[in-house]
């Protein structure tokens, strides 16, 4: 067995390894190492106390500014003594509890005003202010080695109150001086070429340095190992798919889609035609098409993806649209069938003419309806299949399946993309969808078994959009919101509000269960009060219904609880134009056509991603109508929340937007369970700001696999990959 997957109870006290394992989930010595720190502290240099939040864990370094003597509790029994600390700025207080003064005695000792100390514990607010209660500290700059450890960077880990940063430290330091070798995942030449420390050496670096300049070196060689393992990976999978054999499916003339395309009313754009032609070439090969179509909302996507697929039926396939909720499924196939027309009666009413049957396959459909759909799919007579997760189930069976077109992918892991392909005879043909715009480098490490296209140009008839940020605190503005929603109800046209809960009693945050959310970590409103709850549909409808402005327009709800029947119906509603205003839950994020619906007005919008507020504002614009967004929000600029408003006020590029979102947000929170001592696939790598070091690896690794596919003669990186490059890692991948 390698030494680095050797129990930590083989190299410290057990009652040190049960903690890292019972706190941290670090159960190797491998683990341990890994569990890098999340930053270092100088010489003189105080943690910054303005930004503590309360319910946070965390590790500071401050200055002692206050002891006080240790007394009796007047209204309890026992003793309590308080200390301040500070950062030269802020304070935050320290409250010690014992069962006699005397047991205090050590802190005062050991609290000296002046002294620099390093204090783990749980934020709280007692009487206003904010509290460590029962931390733990240690004070630095004491003992021996004080002027050794002075002049050297203090690693801070990721901890919790019971396994504060200075105890991960310790167990680092035994466990490292009993390290006498790692084998190097790396290439000899590639190591050699880059200049890189050697495995052990670069982690004594980031673990114990001396300088700071050891940190750099240490984390350059990590950051090349994880950009290299990661790439392994992705350059196995494509090889692996690469060797699959898949049935051509060339272009036929005088087939579906040749007549689609002569019937179509508009020209397609430059970047349609193209992403088609790159569909078309792949679709023709002998083996499987494995291609990601990312674009801005709006830009076309899902008629590129309905041209191949009417591509499929002409060449003797089928084709199946996995789409995230029933109601985008059932708006996916409500626009197929429009669209194609008497194309989509296939079986029914033909003739001799090119058709294909179009039908709909949903966990909650009656039994008649979905006896009459599995039937249909799996006797050929249905050419393209529009469901959701019931597609996946085992008992739903395909003629022939040439192609599986996945919308919105994030929404959906590895493994269900895998079940849905294996419902084929031969491999089919995969096309993946997102309309969340991806940087070139996220999509890289992302989608890296995946060829990428990018629509860039939008169709004719998108409408500007406006988007406004409504502060809650201002009651005249927030009336102005609802005049104007009556404004455009007067006009003809329609509005969404979009809430992030459904009922009152429902937690906090963006709740959807039949599609779900990304909300972003809650944070104070400009405060350290908790937060009030995000409004509801249930009481902002009745809001709408009240207000003056408001209170005669035809106004309906729509979220994922509704019954599926009383869903279609309200969208077949407010898309017939009955409707004028549909207050809903994110369930009309991405894929709800409208043309008439002018204006949203998105409450709490600080509870929402920029990504998802982006999706939500191009439901609007899309009938050549000039579009409203109306972001309400309780918080103030300077906060990230606000951030993240303003940037959707400065800009509709969703390229920009989606780089402005990584940026802005932590490594954990966009590819793992970063900080919770679990691990992940990036610690050190950033898919941003190391796009060089990605496109690097990136080539090694599939010269490495092109001439080593199952890498038998790379043990330690087969090891690697098969460690780090988990089941549960690969989600993460595909939810990023």
């Amino acid at each position: 067995m390698d030494e680095l997957d050797a129990p930590l109870s083989t190299r410290l006290p057990p009652r040190d390894a049960a903690l890292l394992e019972s706190e941290l989930e670090v159960t190797t010595v491998r683990d341990l190492l890994w569990h890098l720190p999340r930053r270092y502290v100088e010489r003189g240099q105080l943690s910054s106390l303005r930004d503590l939040q309360p319910g946070e864990s965390v590790t500071v370094v401050a200055e002692v500014a206050s002891v006080s003597a240790p007394r009796t509790m007047r209204n309890r029994r026992g003793a309590l003594l308080q200390a301040t600390v500070g950062d030269g700025r802020d304070v935050v207080a320290l409250t010690f509890f014992a069962a006699h003064p005397g047991q205090l005695n050590r802190h005062v000792a050991e609290l000296v005003v002046g002294r620099r100390v390093l204090v783990s514990g749980k934020v709280e607010v007692f009487n206003g202010a904010l509290q460590l209660a029962r931390p733990d500290y240690q004070p630095l700059g004491t003992g021996a080695d004080a002027a050794e450890l002075a002049d050297r960077p203090t690693p801070l880990y990721p901890a919790t109150g019971k396994a504060p940063s200075w105890k991960i430290a310790k167990a680092v330091r035994t466990v490292l001086d009993t390290t006498t070798e790692i084998a190097d995942v790396l290439p000899a030449d590639v190591v050699r070429r880059e200049g890189l420390l050697s495995p052990l050496a670069a982690l004594r670096a980031v673990h114990d340095p001396q300088v700071k300049a050891d940190i750099a070196a240490g984390q350059r060689r990590m950051r090349y190992e994880e950009a290299f393992v990661l790439q392994t990976a992705l350059a196995q999978r494509r090889a692996s798919v690469a060797g699959e054999r898949a049935v051509p499916r060339p272009p036929r003339p005088g087939g579906l889609l040749a007549a689609f395309d002569a019937r179509l009313p508009f020209e397609l754009t430059d970047g349609q035609r193209a992403v088609g032609e790159e569909i078309a070439a792949d679709l023709a090969r002998e083996h499987p098409m494995q291609r990601l179509l990312q674009g801005d909302v709006g830009s076309g996507k899902t008629l590129v993806a309905l041209r191949a697929m009417l591509a499929v039926v002409d060449a003797g396939g089928q084709a199946a649209l996995l789409a995230p909720t029933e109601v985008l499924a059932a708006q996916h196939l409500r626009s197929i069938t429009a669209v194609l027309g008497d194309l989509a009666v296939g079986g029914l009413l033909a003739g001799d003419r090119p058709a294909t049957r179009v039908v709909l396959l949903t966990g909650s459909m009656g039994a008649a309806a979905r006896r009459e759909a599995l039937l249909a799919a799996a006797g050929g007579e249905a050419g393209i299949v529009v469901g959701t997760h019931a597609l996946l189930q085992e008992h739903v069976q395909f003629a022939e399946l040439g192609l599986v077109v996945v919308d919105e992918q994030h929404r959906f892991g590895v493994e269900q993309r895998d079940a849905l392909r294996g419902k084929a005879s031969a491999v089919p043909h995969l096309l993946v969808m997102t309309a969340t715009p991806i940087p070139r480098t996220v999509a890289m490490t992302v989608f890296g078994d995946l060829e990428t296209s990018v629509l860039r140009d939008m169709p004719p008839g998108r409408a500007p959009v406006t988007t406004v940020a409504v502060p809650l605190d201002k009651p005249a503005w927030v009336d102005r919101v609802w005049q104007r929603v009556a404004e455009e109800a007067a006009l003809g046209r329609q509005t969404y509000v979009v809430c992030a809960r459904i009922d009152a009693g429902d937690a906090a945050g963006v709740h959807e269960d039949d599609g779900g959310g990304d909300e972003p970590p809650p944070e104070p409103a400009g405060g350290k009060e908790k937060r009030r709850p995000a409004a509801a549909v249930s009481e902002v409808v009745e809001t709408v219904r009240a207000h003056p402005a408001t209170a005669g327009l035809r106004t309906e709800v729509l979220h994922g609880r509704l019954a599926p029947a009383e869903k279609d119906d309200v969208m077949r509603r407010f898309a017939a134009g009955e409707v004028d205003v549909l207050v809903a839950t994110t369930v009309v994020e991405v894929g709800v056509d409208v043309p008439n619906a002018s204006a949203m007005v998105v409450v709490d919008a600080d509870r929402f991603g920029i990504s998802q507020l982006h999706q939500l504002r191009g439901r609007i614009g899309r009938g050549g109508l000039p579009g409203t967004c109306l972001l309400l929000t309780e918080v103030g600029p300077g906060s990230p929340a606000g951030q993240r408003i303003q940037a959707l006020v400065d800009t509709t590029d969703g390229f920009e937007l989606a780089r402005t979102d990584l940026e802005q947000r932590r490594e954990g929170d966009v590819l793992g369970a970063a900080q919770s001592g679990r691990r992940s696939s990036l610690r050190l790598l950033g898919v941003l700001a190391d796009a060089d070091v990605i496109a690097k690896a990136r080539r090694d690794a599939t010269h490495l696999v092109a001439d080593d596919p199952h890498l038998a003669g790379h043990t330690a990186l087969a090891a690697a990959v098969a460690d780090r490059v988990t089941g549960e890692t690969e989600r993460f991948l595909e939810r990023a």
